[in-house]
């Protein structure tokens, strides 16, 4: 993702006090006592807390230093009291949970802040040898547990730092002369080094500190020997990593005796693991034979004196050096990364120890990889794909030559050359590109030179430098990329100051100014070209690169940026823009084609934005129109030339002239309008748009009476794509301009949006199309409304968006109504917005916009608003907030359109400065339940609260049916006639039943409800209230009316639950008794088995004063899914008797 947030940064360790107080609290516990299962859980999240405090100052761990030793030594203690307890009384029991706590704490120490760091506050006394020793080979110890890995890994750094201690081993060994603990160390060291965990790591380091001890020269012997078998038995990588791990820290500190005595057999190891195939594919048994090999150099060389270079340039280099170069020189072009970077470290290091010119063939060598793949290739796009690994390893050996000063000033030209070209390498592959690991290491070296080289060096080539650095900066498609030059540019210009105008450039190119792409184009970029030492390179490179870019949206990024960089010098700029762009239109490449289109429309905006007259405008647009002619007919309208074909009706949307228009096919661009029906027609949505551009630029100009009948003609009966093109073609015509078609245009639209419309009935886009295309024309006529538009007319689309926020039309899709709704919901409000902000200027505003039509818009919207998808939900949301913020019209008695309780709507959703949040259900519905307050809004709202809570989604029904239980229980049973009640929450849950009883989309979201209300008790005020008993009664009767009759077992069960719950008011005990059969007896079994369950937990809960013993028998003994439907039958009047007492 481009540009992504940054982390925040600290000043100190703001949170030391509250993690000492929890890592206290976790080491407090009792190692030997075994936690509970709540107590487990209580301790995994204090370590998670203390997890998540170090991983914040991950980036910046060097601040919590100063309060290791207070936070550290007390986790080791308790590691070191646990091992000592642990080997001394073995009886002693303790909880590995709570031991592999305190051990993960410490592996975060070490994970935070490098086990260099931490290693230093583990014991280091003599004694210890014997305790960790011990624990790591006690059979009973918890280190044998699979998942205490982390207690290996710190027992394992421990015996290291002991390794270190200046004491001979020899004094612990109980026979004398046998090396037996030097040996035991060994031993569990080569047992940790084939794991392929963190263990072989601690091993790793333990064994190389124990071979760099003086008493254990003879074991490292053995060790070298049984490293080459090793290699040579084995074919598990884990084992070979572990060992080469070892070599390598004992190359790198081992004494210089013990170094030249290893020698031949380090390299006879680094020869057998190259020559064992299997485990030389493995990229880190690649990667620690590059370091191995780099590390005996290193040692075989004299360390470079402070003195000067005289002596250095004077001493003997052994030819086994320039085998391991070449060695390093193969690592440098590996596949993988990793070994390429620290063959570039090795080759870096190597030659700061050698004399001068050997390092300067060093460094030829490398640059002479750049030409490897560069001799056939006709330019950087042209390298194969393998020159990428190439091409970085140099680069990061270059970098890392740069950083200690070996760049010579003689062979700075030629390395600037080759990073000039590594800075653009971008190859294309597939779907995606390679390079950026090369751009970046590319900008590595120009930010090492910077660090290293002097100024006076620098400064012939200061200009080039800051052109290509700051290019990178501002159209790299990379976001560290783009970083990665900014940060070079600054380090230049802060150490040298050679860069023209380089603070202000840095001011506009800076790490968050070009962390942004958008950003970086189209402010950053024009910023920059206003130096007119920076415009024309990066002129140049916009049309050379990012406007050619395999990229579609760097493409028309770069476009944009064009345009802009043109307009600083329009009229020297534009005509290069024509010329160079006409060169790109006549590629073969549809990428080149695509871009140069790009650009001569972005040209085509400046000229018509900074023209003098309206003559110069036009000429300006014709001479950029004619060369669409350029591109042959047959790419414009390819069938796989999408972006293309758009990129021509957007040029054609943008340059068309009335001129070209009128001269039919003589105009310099025969078959343009070709091209724009063929855009109509086609299946992609942004050609579509595209060419409907073109149609609104073009009605702007003539009259388009014919074109228009035409289209409809074609399009309402074309292909599906074709029908979701006319819906876009209508509503951008300017008919302001030439009304004739307009009213074909809405009698058109009206029929398709209908989903009763053959053509368009399963069509959903095309009708969603025709609804946004309302608002459109109206804002497109409004300055002669009354004109060309009759309030009966405005009347029909008024009211056809508002019967748009009835379509629930689903298909294998889901819901695709919705975005007719949404469609409808944006429509209402910005046909509303557009005429209430012009009301004093509409004559009859009150028959336009009648207050019924507008407030029966508010209730449709707020509805959508309540409803159970989170997008519609949003949408609504946002535009009443947009309709709250709206000011009445200025027109005769305005306070008609003022929306009811307006106060109250502004106090739930437009107070306060917090986003709108109406796709979250826990923040919208505790509100959303008081609008039932409000008469006008209350049944719209009611109905979309029902559907909301008939959501299978948790994260809706969960806050619907809180909030709604909530409100209910907030409710008096029954009121005054103007304030809302249970009685008449409970009435209209039963008269919207009613109305749509056969209706089971409907009918089961309220059984839903009344089910949520009565399990929440929201509903039992009533049972105190003769008008509550009523609607109690009304309740029952629905739910056990025709239960027989009914097929959807999911309106059966919420039919049974309401009968059950309802047992739980005396005044209905009796008659929902009698009812019970029609469930326990039910045709279908799971509603048998069902009603029984419910019933059994309903009779537990309740008190019934009465035996409900023999009930609860029945219940639980009847096979209530049994076939025998006579004996289920039997059994469920035996319970209805025995509720009421017959037997």
């Amino acid at each position: 993702m481009d540009g992504s947030g940054e982390g925040k940064l600290f000043a100190r360790f703001e949170k030391h006090a509250e993690f000492a107080d929890i890592q206290q609290s976790l080491l407090a516990l009792d190692l030997t006592v075994v936690p509970t299962a709540e107590e487990s859980k209580e301790e995994i999240v204090l370590l998670q807390k203390l997890s998540d405090i170090l991983d914040e100052y991950q980036e910046q761990s060097y601040l919590l230093d100063p309060y290791f030793e207070g936070l550290v030594v007390p986790v080791v203690d308790s590691l070191k009291s646990h091992a000592n307890v642990s080997i001394s009384d073995c009886s002693i029991v303790f909880s590995s949970e709570r031991v592999q706590r305190v051990a993960l704490l410490l592996y975060r120490y070490i994970k935070c802040r490098g086990y260099k760091t931490i290693t230093r506050f583990l014991p280091h006394e003599i004694a210890d040898l014997s305790i960790a020793l011990t624990y790591m080979q006690n059979a009973n110890s918890l280190v044998v547990e699979v998942d205490q890995w982390a207690l290996r890994y710190t027992f394992l750094l421990w015996l290291s730092l002991i390794c270190m201690l200046p004491f001979d081993l020899a004094q612990f060994d109980v026979v004398e002369g046998g090396n037996h603990t030097a040996l035991s160390i060994e031993h569990i060291g080569k047992e940790f080094l084939s794991k392929a965990g963190l263990e072989r790591e601690g091993a790793a380091i333990m064994l190389s500190r124990l071979y760099m001890r003086k008493d254990t020269l003879t074991i490292f012997r053995l060790y070298l020997s049984w490293c080459k078998e090793t290699i040579r038995e084995s074919k598990n990588p884990f084992t070979v990593i572990g060992l080469l791990q070892v070599l390598c820290e004992v190359l790198k500190s081992g004494s210089v005796g013990q170094i030249e005595m290893a020698l031949p057999d380090v390299l006879a190891i680094a020869a057998t693991v190259e020559g064992e195939s299997a485990l030389f594919a493995n990229t880190v048994v690649r990667k620690y034979k590059t370091k191995l090999v780099s590390r005996v150099a290193l040692r075989i060389l004299p360390a470079r004196s402070a003195g000067g270079t005289d002596s250095q340039d004077s001493i003997e280099v052994p030819d086994s050096i320039e085998v391991m170069l070449e060695q390093l020189f193969q690592s440098l072009q590996d596949k993988d990364t990793i070994v390429r970077w620290s063959a570039a470290k090795g080759i870096a290091r190597i030659s700061d120890r050698l004399p001068t010119d050997f390092a300067d063939q060093v460094l030829d060598t490398i640059m002479g990889l750049f030409s490897i793949h560069s001799v056939v290739a006709a330019s950087i796009y042209d390298l194969p794909a393998i020159a990428e690994s190439t091409w970085h390893g140099s680069s990061l050996a270059c970098a890392e030559m740069a950083r200690r000063g070996l760049i010579s000033s003689e062979r700075l030209p030629e390395l600037l050359n080759w990073l000039s070209k590594a800075l653009y390498f971008d190859l294309r592959k597939g779907a995606h590109s390679i390079g950026s690991n090369v751009r970046d290491a590319a900008a590595y070296v120009f930010w090492a030179l910077a660090r290293s080289k002097n100024p006076n060096e620098l400064a012939p080539h200061a200009e080039e430098l800051a052109r290509q650095l700051v290019t990178v900066s501002l159209y790299d498609r990379e976001i560290h990329i783009r970083r990665a030059a900014s940060a070079a540019f600054q380090e230049h210009v802060g150490r040298t100051g050679l860069f023209p105008h380089g603070i202000d450039v840095l001011r506009k190119t800076d790490f968050y100014a070009v962390g942004i792409r958008r950003n970086a184009f189209l402010v950053a970029a024009p910023q920059v070209a206003d130096h007119p030492e920076y415009r024309r390179y990066l002129f140049d490179h916009v049309l050379d690169v990012p406007l050619r870019h395999w990229d579609v949206n760097l493409r028309q990024l770069a476009s944009q940026s064009l345009r802009l960089i043109c307009l600083l010098d329009l009229s020297g700029l534009g005509p290069q823009v024509c010329s160079r762009a006409a060169k790109l239109l006549e590629s073969p490449d549809g990428t080149d084609i695509h871009g140069g289109l790009l650009a001569l429309t972005e040209l085509s905006i400046a000229c018509r934005d900074r023209a003098s007259s309206e003559v110069e405008r036009e000429q300006q647009m014709r001479d950029i129109f004619k060369y669409l002619a350029i591109v042959p007919h047959a790419v414009l309208v390819g069938s796989r030339n999408e972006t293309v074909t758009a990129a021509a009706c957007h040029l054609i949307a943008s340059t068309v002239t009335l001129t070209e228009i009128s001269m039919g096919p003589n105009t310099s661009v025969p078959k343009w309008r070709q091209v724009v029906d063929f855009g109509l027609k086609h299946r992609r949505v942004s050609v579509q748009e595209a060419a409907a551009m073109a149609m609104a630029s073009i009605s702007k100009l003539v009259d388009c009476f014919a074109t228009v009948t035409r289209l409809i003609r074609e399009l309402r009966f074309g292909s599906f794509s074709s029908q979701q093109s006319l819906g876009r073609v209508l509503g951008v015509i300017d008919y302001d301009s030439f009304p004739k078609c307009l009213p074909d245009s809405i009698g058109c639209l009206l029929e398709c949006a209908r989903p009763s419309r053959d053509a368009f009935s399963t069509n959903v886009e095309a009708r969603r199309n025709c609804y946004l295309a309302i608002p459109q024309i109206v804002q497109n006529v409004l300055l002669h409304l009354n004109d060309h538009m009759s309030p009966e007319v405005f009347t029909s689309l008024f009211d056809a968006l508002l019967g748009g926020l009835e379509d629930y039309t689903i298909d294998e899709r889901g819901d695709v109504g919705s975005w007719i709704r949404m469609a409808c919901v944006r429509g209402l409000t910005s046909v509303s917005e557009i005429l209430i902000s012009n009301a004093s200027t509409i004559n009859r505003f009150d028959d336009y916009l009648p207050p019924s039509k507008y407030h029966l818009a508010v209730i449709g919207i707020l509805k959508q608003g309540v409803e159970r998808l989170d997008n519609v939900r949003q949408d609504a949301g946002e535009c009443i907030l947009r309709l709250l913020r709206l000011p009445v019209p200025d027109v005769k008695d305005s306070e008609r359109w003022q929306l009811p309780s307006c106060g109250l709507l502004v106090e739930l959703f437009a107070s306060g400065t917090e986003s709108v949040g109406w796709s979250d259900g826990y923040w919208l519905f505790p509100r959303a339940v008081r609008l039932l307050e409000i008469e006008e809004y209350r049944q719209p709202v009611l109905t979309g609260l029902i559907m909301s809570l008939g959501s299978k989604t948790d994260n809706i029904h969960r806050p619907v049916s809180t909030s709604l239980s909530t409100y209910a229980r907030s409710l008096p049973a029954s009121g005054p006639t103007e304030a809302y009640d249970l009685v008449t929450l409970a009435n209209d849950l039963i008269k919207y039943a009613k109305a749509n009883i056969s209706s089971n989309n409907i009918i089961v979201p309220v059984l839903q409800t009344v089910n949520v209300l009565l399990e929440a008790g929201a509903l039992e005020k009533l049972s105190s209230d003769d008008s509550g008993i009523k609607s109690l009664d009304s309740l029952h009767l629905m739910a056990s009316r025709h239960i027989d009759r009914l097929k959807s077992v999911q309106r059966i069960h919420e039919s049974m639950k309401i009968v059950v719950n309802l047992l739980a008011f005396d005044v209905m005990f009796e008659r929902c008794i009698t009812s019970l059969p029609s469930f326990l007896a039910h045709r279908f079994p799971t509603i048998r088995s069902d009603a029984a369950e419910l019933l059994y937990l309903k009779v537990q809960s309740m008190d019934l004063n009465k035996d409900t013993e023999e009930v609860e028998e029945l219940l639980l003994e009847t096979e209530w899914s049994s076939s025998d439907i006579k004996a289920v039958c039997e059994k469920a009047q035996h319970i209805v008797e025995s509720f009421k007492g017959e037997i």
